[in-house]
């Protein structure tokens, strides 16, 4: 594969990238064919109205300029996959504008597999016993991070939106819950709210957030459990969703993102919570 160009190896340096970000007053342009071929190759990103598309390429710039990417397993980075990566983690904010980056400010590295990893895992249980086990990776956000993505799931990210799926989006929504937590707490679900959340006052929007988000959650997990045990219908959104209430959250935001309305249709009261997060115009501004 032939180097990537300098648009791109400039922005992997953030030394230069901070200096361009100076000089420029902004970031540094992304080339118009590239910001094309992109977005064409991801249909669900077409729905977008122009001004919208153009924020997207406005938060990708600076999203861009503060990230290092770096390829493992013999993956080279290039233009594409930045900016594919970019694209999908930056469209929740695209209400939010710029200031949204701030949610990803945590960390700045991003390695890119070529395909999902193998990753030891080890628990000891209440009895004190011990499990080891392997477990296969297409992605990992961990507080500070890097962030880990398989290539061979992001490029097939299209494919997967009509789903709920998007995997950059998934391992970003824990970086967001882990956002403004210490190093000693674990992602759960509850990301700090943004002021003036619903209108109500912090504590009471935290405990609100909870409140339906674990009610939503524990009807999940019986719906996943009866799907499984009993052969009920699979819910629309991913099971996985079912492990815990971090990941629980996780899957709502990438649903969420790639396929609003069915989201909404699936879990109505939450809609509303996520509708006022991510400023989306529709968000209610009254209290519940």
């Amino acid at each position: 594969m032939s180097p990537a160009p300098r648009w791109l190896r400039v922005l992997r340096h953030s030394r230069w990238a901070r200096a361009l970000t100076r000089w420029l007053g902004g970031a540094p342009p992304i080339p118009a064919g590239l910001w094309r071929h992109v977005v064409q190759a991801q249909p669900f990103l077409h729905r977008l109205e122009p001004g919208q598309l153009e924020r997207l390429q406005l938060l990708c710039r600076h999203f861009l300029a503060q990230k290092t990417f770096s390829g493992a397993n013999g993956l080279q980075i290039n233009d594409e996959i930045a900016l594919t990566i970019a694209t999908q983690a930056c469209l929740p904010w695209i209400h939010w504008g710029l200031t949204g980056l701030d949610w990803y400010r945590g960390f700045v590295g991003i390695v890119v597999h070529p395909d999902e990893v193998w990753a030891q895992r080890e628990e000891t249980d209440e009895a004190g016993v011990v499990h080891r086990w392997r477990e296969a990776l297409a992605g990992e956000a961990m507080q500070g991070g890097p962030l880990m993505l398989a290539w061979s799931h992001v490029r097939t990210a299209s494919a997967k939106a009509q789903q709920g799926h998007n995997l950059v989006i998934h391992e970003f929504a824990h970086q967001i819950d882990l956002r403004h937590k210490s190093r000693h707490q674990a992602a759960d679900g509850c990301p700090r709210l943004p002021n003036g959340f619903l209108g109500l006052a912090a504590p009471a929007a935290a405990q609100h957030w909870r409140t339906l988000w674990g009610q939503q959650h524990r009807r999940f997990v019986r719906e996943v459990q009866m799907a499984e045990r009993f052969g009920a219908p699979m819910p629309w959104l991913d099971a996985y969703g079912a492990t815990d209430a971090a990941e629980f959250f996780a899957v709502a935001c990438e649903a969420y993102t790639v396929q609003r309305a069915r989201f909404g249709a699936e879990f109505p009261l939450l809609l509303p919570l996520l509708d006022a997060f991510f400023k989306h115009p529709a968000a209610a501004t009254a209290a519940p």
